[in-house]
């Protein structure tokens, strides 16, 4: 009776050499194998004659060179179980150094940007998947458009103009895998325009700028203050002579948490359309809000010179890799055209999500979220307003919406505390790690605490350890 797959084992790899036979080949190639860690212990080997059939041999000279290795101890071989490699220490190859420990975990992750994946709609999710892979033509699994599925730019082009005031068709909607995906491809269109700078805020993400200088465009900061980023300095002639657009996060500055006054919002727009410029709109988590109704989009003040990028990182799960744009017309090719190079979206997640849109899911894990958020948000300031009346003076700002607030330290406090979080267990940034080299803002001591990626249970511990490490 031919023998099951189940039986057969794994594939090897193995090059039987020498001048002294086959049989010592193969026993010297297996040796080998299991001596150097190749073969780890416990692995369960081919069968004999699939081995054999495998290497092209007689199936004895396998079946002997079995046989020497288990008499040696490399093997085991016992009845029903197959041969399989004996449970022994494994000897570190000469000249390998040993492997340095791996530096201690944080205990609790208190970094801005990323939701509590614990609490992930898996169930939903899952519905949703099937609903949407029964329903799915045969040819959405091909190549396809660009563009991303029809589906998704449909459900997001009407749910942006119903929850953020975007005025979007489902043809200007291009899906990306994320923020950053969104800025490759528009800095590969710039740099291909012959746009030769960026304006960014003086406070961001260093990811967000150093992507757009190895495309080749200069980032230059714009000043802030209480009203947020400082749009005028786009007017400013010899600055914005070779400017191709500027990047904003207006209905919630990151990290500062502020709202773009409404004369700077419209001074951006202004700007773009006396220069031909872009606004890049960074709406990284518009749908948590808390003490104040939803600011608009600023899309909707011009879609022919605003960029809007959104994604699913903050309200579902950054693993998701989903991420949108809404174009002007004239943009949508050369987008396309560019993420066809960098495509990297896959076909059942746009599909599903779709289907989650469409179905009211997002908008019930919205929903969901910002309650909890919010029960987060108001623990943390209550946390930090019942420090002992001795105490150095802390300021919560930046936490009407958002995943993260910013506490303002006495002057020259930031290291001090950043390495104090760290003794107490804490992945804790200073304000100093988003501020622009070349910002000219006066500094502020300050850190970020990202009050979204704890699980349920773990928010209270490490609410009680970042008190700890403040001064």
């Amino acid at each position: 009776m031919a023998e099951s797959w189940a039986t057969l084992g794994v594939d090897l790899h193995l090059e039987p050499t020498g001048t002294a036979g086959l049989r010592r080949g193969l026993t010297d190639a297996l040796r080998d194998a299991v001596r150097t860690g190749r073969l780890a212990p416990g692995t369960r080997l081919p069968s004999s004659r699939s081995l054999a059939a495998d290497l092209g041999i007689a199936r004895n000279t396998v079946a002997d060179a079995y046989a020497d290795l288990v008499a040696e101890g490399w093997l085991t071989a016992r009845q029903g179980s197959g041969t399989r490699v004996a449970e022994r220490a494994v000897a570190r190859p000469a000249g390998t150094a040993p492997r340095r420990r791996a530096p201690q975990r944080p205990v609790h992750n208190l970094i801005p940007g990323t939701p509590d994946l614990a609490a992930f709609p898996r169930a939903e999710w899952l519905r949703a998947a099937r609903r949407a892979l029964t329903a799915a033509p045969s040819e959405a699994l091909g190549y396809g458009d660009p563009r991303g599925r029809p589906e998704l730019r449909a459900a997001l082009a009407g749910y942006l103009a119903r929850a953020r005031g975007v005025r979007a068709d489902p043809e200007a909607v291009v899906i990306c895998s994320g923020i950053t995906h969104a800025l490759r491809i528009l800095a590969t269109v710039l740099h291909h325009r012959g746009a030769g700078t960026v304006f960014v805020e003086s406070y961001g993400l260093v990811q967000h700028r150093t992507l757009l200088t190895e495309a080749g465009c200069v980032t230059r900061p714009l000043p802030y203050d209480a009203r947020g980023t400082d749009t005028g300095g786009l007017t400013d002639a010899t600055a914005a002579a070779d400017a191709g657009a500027v990047l904003l996060t207006p209905a919630h500055q990151f990290p500062m948490g502020t709202v773009l006054h409404r004369d700077r919002r419209a001074a951006a727009v202004d700007w773009a359309r006396r220069t031909g410029g872009l606004v890049l709109e960074d709406d990284y988590d518009g749908e948590f809000r808390y003490d104040r109704q939803p600011v608009g989009a600023l899309q909707g003040l011009d879609p022919d010179h605003v960029v809007y990028l959104g994604t699913a990182s903050k309200s579902l799960a950054p693993g998701l890799r989903l991420g949108w744009m809404v174009l002007p017309p004239a943009l949508v090719e050369e987008c396309a055209a560019a993420k066809g190079h960098t495509d990297v979206c896959g076909v059942l997640d746009q599909l599903t999500l779709a289907e989650f849109l469409t179905s009211g899911a997002y908008d019930r894990q919205v929903r969901s979220a910002r309650l909890r958020y919010r029960r987060r948000r108001d623990a943390l300031v209550a946390a930090v307003a019942a420090r002992p009346p001795e105490a150095p003076r802390i300021e919560v700002t930046g936490i009407a919406a958002g995943l993260h607030a910013v506490l303002r330290l006495p002057p020259g406090t930031e290291r001090t505390v950043v390495q104090a979080a760290v003794w107490q267990g804490l992945a804790l940034h200073g304000l100093s790690a988003f501020r622009h080299e070349h910002a000219t803002t006066e500094p502020l001591d300050a850190v970020v605490v990202g009050y979204g990626t704890p699980a349920e249970h773990a928010w209270a511990g490490a609410l009680r350890a970042l008190c700890r490490a403040l001064p």
